[in-house]
């Protein structure tokens, strides 16, 4: 089902007129994230918590306004990050069902791409399950062509090729234009997205990217690099050929207690996105007006920061105020980053935020995974899920 468009906006393209780019190197070539869309039970009170607490702006609007029936979507932007917040308008829909299933979260994962009816093609000659084929939307400003295939759980990957229009967001959407719209705390782009998987299915969808979309398989955890005295998960990281796109998929692995991947599957009731990755250009500025606006964050031992200098070496950032934030710090051969996890930010334990910061590594902060675990435990222990 399309939630995005207009029916009166929307034709099937013909694929016969398409010129299929050479794919003899990185076959399905991706400019970056076009979007995330988020299926959430109130668009309208979930795009203010955006904009107040993140520092998103208004962009824009679908909804009963636009001629719209069935679905209102808010799109909030900041920087290169765009957020479609999505509800349904009556009772008995498919997005409906998937929030009554799910709760918040993701849906749609949005690709930028040149020629959206090529990369279609491609996914699904190489066994990806159609979601939506090749279509044109057209209005005043253009057109864009949209087409989609699924992923793991309910999640799909949205092929967007926009070169031939220049309106606000979407043909369907308006500009939504409102007197509020709180300073941004200086989040830049998506970094990379975490899904998780059930047991025994990482492999498969590691398969799944490499063989359907060219990605290679870039990192890998076991159990023994990601647990605890109680708990463990496995993971392995994919990436398009660009580095633009990464996406890290996780499954849980035996441990004594119940582990986070184990946590989010009861509660999402399957497979997910489980936390997005936003990048700034300063996380203490960024952390700290997050802080400020009422985001939570998890917090590590006071005794982590001890012998972080002889772990990671120097740092330009002052260790007192990374401290007093909680933001955690690891190294690889290429530089270091600095990170840090939201609480999950809707009512089931499930979806959460990170925020880092590359200071030359590309990797994604191994000699952190036990104190943030351990971290997570606690909040686990709280809710009773441990």
């Amino acid at each position: 089902m399309v939630t995005l468009q207009d029916s009166n906006t929307a034709t099937l393209i013909n694929s016969s007129t398409q010129q299929l780019v050479n794919p003899t190197k990185d076959f399905m070539p991706i400019n970056g994230t076009d979007y995330l869309e988020l299926y959430v039970s109130n668009a309208k009170q979930a795009a203010h918590f955006y904009k107040s607490a993140f520092g998103f702006s208004s962009l824009a609007y679908r909804g009963l306004e636009t001629g719209a029936r069935e679905t209102e979507s808010y799109v909030v932007v900041q920087d290169k990050i765009r957020l479609v917040l999505t509800s349904p308008l009556k009772s008995g829909t498919d997005i409906g069902r998937h929030i009554d299933q799910h709760g918040d979260g993701v849906k749609v994962t949005a690709l930028w791409v040149d020629d959206a009816t090529y990369a279609y093609e491609e996914a699904v000659k190489r066994g990806a399950k159609s979601y939506m084929k090749p279509t044109r939307e057209e209005d005043e400003h253009g057109h864009v062509v949209r087409s989609g295939i699924h992923t793991y759980g309910e999640v799909v990957h949205i092929f967007v090729e926009r070169k031939n229009y220049n309106g606000i967001f979407l043909p369907g959407f308006e500009k939504w234009e409102t007197s509020y719209n709180p300073p941004s705390v200086g989040l830049k782009y998506v970094d990379h997205m975490v899904g998780n998987v059930d047991l025994g299915r990482m492999d498969y969808w590691v398969k799944f990217y490499e063989e359907v979309m060219g990605f290679k398989q870039i990192m890998s955890f076991d159990d023994k690099d990601i647990s605890t005295e109680y708990t463990a998960l496995r993971s392995k990281v994919m990436s398009n050929g660009n580095g633009r796109i990464k996406f890290p998929i996780n499954e849980p692995a035996p441990g004594l207690k119940k582990s986070q991947v184990d946590e989010y599957l009861e509660f999402y009731e399957g497979e997910g996105v489980q936390h997005i990755a936003v990048a700034t250009d300063n996380i203490v500025e960024t952390v700290t007006e997050l802080r400020n606006r009422g985001i939570e964050f998890l917090q590590v031992p006071s005794t982590y920061y001890d012998v972080l200098q002889e772990r990671v070496g120097k740092i330009d950032e002052d260790i007192d105020s990374l401290k007093e934030l909680g933001i955690l710090v690891d190294r690889d051969d290429e530089g270091y980053l600095l990170q840090i996890f939201t609480k999950t930010v809707q009512a089931r334990p499930t979806m959460f935020f990170e925020i880092i910061q590359r200071k030359g590594a590309t990797s994604f902060g191994k000699g952190n995974f036990k104190a943030l675990f351990e971290a997570i435990e606690r909040e686990q222990a709280l809710r009773g899920t441990l």
